[in-house]
């Protein structure tokens, strides 16, 4: 199995539309394999996701970074991702593992006691968020690197989610995240390559 990718960038509905995802998701996985694309729609058919998808891996095999699926461990098996990332309502990372045989079994966590959780029911690795403020998440404010602190401790690696740049990618490294997590950052950057490039900047010091 490959490593796990220090940087993740996660797609929703409004990346899925956009005319030039294909070019961008390229552009993305020039970092190589330090990079995960996440193909994640929660509103598209399992067609249109799957299809999706593929799109991304096509886009990420001449850099050799990876394809994730949220959500969905069967399309991830079925297409050959490298990985698939679970929220609350989906299969517990046990079950998944039962669909996905090879490949990284992310937990989408919020706080420490959903992260134990993940942890005993077989999560490989943790995507904890919002840690800092965010407009997905408007008026709430970020749980801050302590949080990412805590769940480092608990020994998974850590993928801080939620707020994240390149002024505070840094700080999130010192608190233990193994990588970041990001949407507009990346999706929206007027240079995505350069952006990828910059939010791994901090774990590639050295």
């Amino acid at each position: 199995m490959r490593p796990l990718p220090r940087l993740h960038a996660v797609t929703d509905a409004a990346v899925l539309e956009r005319d030039d995802v294909g070019r961008r998701a390229a552009a993305i996985a020039s970092a190589g394999s330090a990079v995960a694309l996440h193909a994640r729609a929660r509103e598209a058919s399992a067609a249109r996701l799957a299809a999706f998808a593929q799109r991304l891996l096509a886009n990420a095999r001449p850099a050799e970074a990876s394809v994730f699926v949220n959500g969905r461990p069967d399309i991830a098996a079925a297409i050959g991702a490298q990985g698939v990332q679970l929220a609350a309502g989906d299969l517990a990372p046990a079950d998944a593992r039962r669909v996905l045989r090879e490949g990284w079994i992310g937990r989408s966590v919020h706080d420490e006691a959903e992260a134990r959780a993940a942890a005993a029911e077989g999560a490989d690795f943790l995507l904890a968020g919002h840690v800092f403020e965010t407009p997905s998440h408007p008026g709430r404010p970020g749980r801050g690197v302590g949080f990412v602190r805590a769940l480092a401790a608990i020994g998974l690696p850590v993928i801080a989610i939620g707020g994240i740049t390149t002024a505070n990618a840094a700080s999130v490294r010192d608190a233990g995240a193994w990588g970041v997590a990001a949407i507009r950052a990346l999706w929206d950057a007027p240079d995505p390559a350069a952006a990828a490039a910059a939010l791994l900047a901090p774990w590639m010091e050295g």
